[in-house]
């Protein structure tokens, strides 16, 4: 059973920051629950808003229905009371109903719908996908504007309009003027996060613009930087938020754009790097070769920013 309505899944995400974990895998490829059950815990035990399990860093896109039921009911499970979870709706409308309603039923606050797979989409499409996704489920949706779901701020407001439990805004493309039309027609009936690879590149030009918060990947191995990354945001410290751009952001960045994929290939190897392993990424994602790997770690050690717990 769901903690927080809605509405109120949408006031508690909107001040704080979010994160996708990774889903932990053996040497073979199948969930390793004993770690994940370990991740979680450490995740959820810092002062993190909202925690969206088998989603993209999670490598939702390789999890069957049922592997995703279980990462999410786990999530739940080992989750402090205080950090809501939410799930990921993927694929065709009928996978993604079945995953909110999996996701449901182990008592996840809410789901993120991801792109339909493969297919274009033109609005009316876009909006009956997500119409027939709320209407299966009473947790919060919300939507991720990236790859072929790109929604205009009309079907935007007509989903919010018809479905209470549409709550938020999340957005990978990051062109402005699209944003400025979605923002400004649905002003605070939503809620907006920012879900640009790396999300802090971007945090403090998207904050001037509504998006109050945004998903962070590298909280999955360096939380406390994270957190103290998104404090300066919201504080609108410029000085400190270029200062931690220079000393690992943009490097790390570097890192991340050597193969493609590597965007949650380098969550794991900052994991490994920390003493946390996750385990491998399964297939079509590739690991960090070794030379990228020791970078990670050699950039972790010189930007000083190895957690303390």
């Amino acid at each position: 059973m769901a903690q927080f309505s809605p509405t109120d899944l949408a006031a508690h995400l909107k001040d704080g920051l979010l994160s996708f974990p990774a889903t932990t895998f053996d040497a073979n490829l199948e969930i390793d629950e004993n770690r994940y059950r370990d991740h979680l815990a450490w995740q959820s035990s810092f002062d993190v808003a909202g925690l969206f399990a088998a989603g993209g860093t999670g490598e939702g896109f390789s999890l069957t229905p049922v592997e995703a039921a279980r990462v999410v009911e786990l999530a739940v499970a080992e989750s402090r009371p205080e950090v809501p979870v939410l799930a990921s709706a993927a694929g065709s409308t009928v996978q993604a109903v079945r995953n909110v309603n999996d996701a449901e039923a182990v008592g996840a606050e809410g789901a993120l719908v991801l792109p339909p797979y493969l297919t274009e989409c033109d609005q009316e499409g876009l909006y009956q996908h997500v119409a027939a996704i709320c209407e299966a489920t009473t947790i919060g949706i919300i939507v991720y504007n990236r790859a072929n779901a790109i929604y205009s701020a009309e079907t935007v407001a007509r989903l919010a309009d018809n479905h209470p439990n549409f709550i938020g805004f999340k957005d990978a493309i990051g062109d402005i003027e699209h944003l400025t039309k979605v923002v400004a027609k649905n002003g605070d009936r939503l809620f907006y996060l920012g879900g640009l690879p790396t999300a802090e590149t971007f945090a403090l030009p998207l904050l001037q613009l509504g998006m109050s918060t945004y998903s962070s990947a590298m909280f999955n191995f360096v939380p406390e930087f994270a957190l103290d990354f998104y404090r300066d945001v919201r504080n609108f410290d410029h000085a400190a938020v270029t200062e931690k751009l220079n000393r690992f952001v943009l490097p790390y960045g570097s890192i991340r754009d050597r193969a493609k994929g590597y965007g949650v290939s380098i969550v794991k190897a900052g994991l490994k790097a920390i003493g946390r392993d996750a385990g491998p990424v399964r297939t079509p994602l590739q690991d960090l070769r070794p030379q990228d790997l020791a970078d990670l770690e050699a950039l972790i050690r010189e930007a000083d920013i190895l957690p303390s717990r």
